[in-house]
């Protein structure tokens, strides 16, 4: 079921009123959030929510079972034996095909020819998503950050609750499972700026996002076939299309959440506006980037070790994110090329000290470089393979350069281009909305609201697709 889709039109109306008619048991309300919430993921196919109920049942088992051991050796099994077995899910759903052929591949280089096994099995929506929000509750609770819940209807709603199930923001049990334990009371302010996020994400998603996504499809699908600067507004139009197909998904989600009385952690914080390539890392998609940092950057040993080895743990990092993102040698270069630029700045700072832009010209130009990195690596991100990546840097680079009209509007005729100048004009004013839609007074966030929802039905794209991290 799709945020954008008449189908959750109907269905969001209903849970919220069934749910807010048993405000006088939290209990109650949780286990509403529990099965609407497996009618929204069941809603794209059932049979995938025996994987989510497998995921959370394992997790909580083996969460109840490593509290209550005094034996290290025991938790320890107790946590490996229930990371294979989430982690296992997730390989075979998502990486078998990609490592039995990549495997064939290296056989065939060495001069050895096999047929590799490939599955073919469908991708679960948001198995990544639910994978690493169940076992960041079982690794907190190894290592004494938390207590295990005693009550499995929470832990499952904390898992598969709606609003954040198929694409985020990850989550923390620390943070929102207290939030299922306590009584919720209706607040008419918190509402209300639930729904204002909510209309600022989908007028990201359907007016900014599916607009461009018209022109950089076109030119994605053949890059050869344009010129240079056509190649090069395509790349343009597609960070803005991710970003704010992928922020407005969040904030559709913290703002849904809002609506039931729960608080979602801030997954993006105007990243584009970073003056550095970790800065960056700060603002994008912060729920995975802190995910990494507390439980792969920080276990490897951070920046307490040795020069070399923290290089190491970031290139770990990064490659492990790429390879979150897709299984394709694509998304790993993309993780790779964050890497690098990461190093390069941790190299600068070490050879020459950390130095902060001072001057508006010097923080213009820190914002503009990094800028043109996260564009560049965005090409490998948008073509999925190595082969079509290869395609788009070939007509990006061999400067030929048509400016006419027509060659720029790639084929999607005038019209349509012209609105892609507009959903990106759009995009950039967004930037300059107060974070989390944070209005001092009720009447500018109905003002705020009108004006998105107008912009969503008159400029919004009718037919807009899922959002692009429910491949991941």
């Amino acid at each position: 079921m799709l945020f954008n889709s008449l189908a959750f039109c109907v269905f969001l109306p209903l849970v919220f009123c069934l749910y807010w008619s048993f405000a006088r048991s939290f209990r109650l309300q949780n286990l509403l959030l529990l099965v609407a919430s497996y009618v929204f993921y069941g809603w794209w196919n059932w049979r995938f929510l025996f994987l989510i109920a497998g995921c959370s049942l394992v997790n909580f088992l083996s969460g109840r079972f490593i509290y209550a051991s005094k034996n290290h050796v025991v938790r320890r099994t107790w946590l490996v034996v229930c990371c294979i077995v989430s982690l296992g899910a997730l390989v075979v759903f998502k990486y078998f095909d990609f490592f039995t052929t990549s495997f064939a591949a290296l056989l065939a280089c060495a001069g050895m020819r096999c047929s590799p096994i490939v599955l073919n099995l469908a991708l679960p929506v948001g198995i990544s998503f639910f994978t690493f929000q169940a076992l960041s509750y079982t690794i907190d609770i190894a290592f004494g950050k938390l207590r295990p819940t005693k009550d499995w209807v929470e832990f499952f709603t904390f898992i598969s609750f709606f609003p954040q199930l198929v694409a985020g923001p990850i989550e923390r049990a620390s943070n929102l499972l207290p939030q299922f334990q306590r009584e919720r009371r209706f607040d008419f302010d918190k509402a209300t700026r639930g729904i204002c996020l909510i209309s600022f994400g989908l007028f990201k998603k359907m007016v900014v996002a599916d607009t461009l996504s018209q022109y950089v499809d076109k030119v994605w699908g053949d890059p050869l076939f344009y010129s240079s600067v056509t190649c090069i507004i395509g790349a343009i139009f597609f960070a803005f299309q991710i970003y704010c197909d992928f922020s407005g998904y969040s904030d559709v989600a913290r703002g849904v959440a809002k609506l039931f009385g729960f608080e979602l952690m801030l997954n993006f914080d105007s990243p584009y506006l970073s003056k550095s390539f970790s800065e960056f890392w700060r603002r994008w998609h912060i729920s995975l980037s802190s995910w990494f940092k507390d439980y792969v950057y920080i276990p490897l040993g951070g920046n307490r070790v040795p020069f070399k080895k923290m290089l190491r743990n970031i290139w770990i990092v990064f490659l492990l994110s790429g390879l979150w993102h897709g299984a394709s040698w694509a998304f790993v270069a993309w993780g790779a090329l964050h890497a690098a630029y990461l190093t390069m700045g941790v190299v600068k700072d070490r050879l020459c000290g950390v130095n902060k832009p001072t001057s508006i010209i010097a923080r213009i130009s820190s914002v503009a470089l990094v800028n043109v990195g996260i564009v560049f690596a965005w090409i490998f991100f948008r073509s999925g393979t190595i082969d079509k990546a290869a395609g788009f840097l070939t007509a990006l680079f061999r400067c030929r350069f048509e400016t006419s009209l027509m060659a720029l509007c790639a084929g999607v005729g005038p019209v349509q281009f012209g609105f892609c100048i507009i959903a990106a004009l759009l995009f950039v004013s967004s930037v300059f909305c107060p974070r989390d839609c944070g209005f001092k007074t009720p009447q500018s966030r109905y003002l705020f609201t009108v004006a998105c929802v107008m912009a969503i039905v008159f400029l919004g794209m009718p037919s807009g697709g899922e959002f692009i991290y429910f491949r991941f």
